[in-house]
């Protein structure tokens, strides 16, 4: 069960602007980079549905986060059908990430309250995936379909839409700069966040500085 609501999900990404995307098979590796966003503000997180046996390192991470990190906000990403969005509530997801707009996902999260948000490229698609209930919209890839335009182009007609763009972003101001002009609710980040020479030198404390690095930059972008 998710430890918290869609409705605090969608505030926290709001409060903290960015949120890591990350996966890795091995669930030392993921502890400790969890721990390390962790330690450098992050408390939205989305671990993606890439590898085989995912689920069983998102179930051992989700378990060990709730005591080490209490205040993180688990969710996964790379969801594309019902039955594995059933699967990760089940396994204490706090919020599903998709890069497609799927009703029978929508249909499930609403009835457990469980935060979804669908990857849209498109207007009508941003407005389907908020029929459906979407509180933050995904927006993917990000600088595929317009980069920052896009978003300032929807905002226009919808003020009110909540965007989360994910591919395209980086932690540096004159990248995030342009996504929070736009108006965007949060962005996500992945290997901008933890290049592959960090992870196997396994420096935590880069990724620990990056994140803040990256919130500070959010922040001062409000």
């Amino acid at each position: 069960m998710a430890r918290f609501s869609r409705i605090e999900v969608a505030i926290k990404m709001k409060e903290t602007g960015v949120v890591p995307v990350f996966y890795h098979k091995d669930i030392e590796v993921c502890k400790s980079v969890v721990k390390a966003c962790y330690d450098g503000g992050i408390r939205v997180f989305e671990f993606t549905n890439r590898g085989d046996f995912a689920h069983e390192v998102f179930t051992a991470l989700v378990k060990w986060t709730a005591v080490e990190c209490p205040e993180m906000m688990m969710g996964v990403g790379s969801i594309i059908d019902g039955p594995t969005t059933a699967l990760y509530i089940q396994l204490g997801a706090d919020f599903i990430v998709a890069p497609i707009v799927d009703e029978e996902m929508a249909r499930i999260c609403n009835k457990r309250k469980v935060a979804w948000s669908p990857g849209c490229g498109s207007v009508t698609e941003v407005v389907r995936a908020h029929e459906l209930g979407c509180e933050v919209v995904k927006v993917f890839p990000g600088s595929s379909v317009g980069g920052p335009d896009f978003v300032k182009a929807v905002k226009g007609p919808m003020p009110y839409a909540c965007i989360m763009p994910t591919g395209g972003v980086s932690p540096d101001e004159a990248n995030m700069s342009g996504w929070f002009k736009a108006g965007v609710h949060c962005v996500g980040m992945g290997s901008q966040l933890f290049p592959a020479d960090v992870l196997a030198r396994k420096d935590w404390a880069f990724i620990t500085n990056k994140c803040a690095e990256a919130l500070a930059i959010a922040a001062k972008l409000r």
